[in-house]
């Protein structure tokens, strides 16, 4: 971090959050019927999906929609109907347990702190939820964005909210090809966590 940097753009997941294993709770929420490995399998298979599709989660009623297409994909591939607030149960994510620490410090040195991802429009409540809401000034979830990473505009976007430019910033992620490009063709310095 240089003395010009006056704002950090955190990526989410993988940065400040992370997804609690949710194989088990699903496993147990349909019963046991299903093995083990197939319920892993389709699980990544609705995960993939979601990830490929999460820019659709604009507002609450794309949301709903794109959680109900989510569904169908574990649905089919369990050969079992799952409903989405079951699948939902079994999606959790905690943050890391440096991520509080590292934003405080952050904030105290008088940076603004903006999480940009590749996200719905709920990232804003997980963020909450997982106790790291109120440690960022604002959030920027491609959804509501309308543009991912690795596009610059997301980072544009936030920079604009942020009332800074592109020299004044550092982004920090966990992947060279959304988190460092995007931010490279946005102009801005980036850190990879690894």
């Amino acid at each position: 971090m240089t003395p010009s940097t006056k704002v950090v753009l955190l990526d989410a997941l993988g940065t400040l959050v992370e997804l609690e294993p949710p194989f088990a709770r699903l496993a147990e929420a349909v019963g046991g019927e299903v093995p083990r490995g197939r319920v892993e399998r389709a699980m990544r298979a609705e995960m993939a999906y979601y990830r490929a599709h999460s820019h659709e989660g604009r507002d609450a009623a794309s949301l709903a929609d794109l959680r109900a297409r989510s569904a169908e994909v574990l649905s089919r591939e369990l050969g079992l109907e799952v409903g989405i607030e079951t699948m939902m149960s079994a999606i959790r994510f905690r943050a890391y347990a440096d991520a509080a620490p590292a934003l405080a410090e952050l904030r105290r040195r008088g940076l603004r702190l903006l999480c940009v991802s590749n996200w719905d429009c709920s990232l804003p409540e997980v963020l909450a939820e997982v106790g790291l809401g109120d440690a960022l000034d604002d959030v920027v979830a491609s959804a509501v964005a309308g543009a991912r990473k690795p596009d610059p505009a997301i980072f544009e976007l936030a920079l604009s909210r942020a009332g800074r430019d592109p020299a004044e910033a550092l982004a920090v992620g966990d992947t060279p090809e959304e988190d460092v490009a995007g931010a490279d063709a946005a102009g801005i310095r980036a850190i990879l966590i690894d």
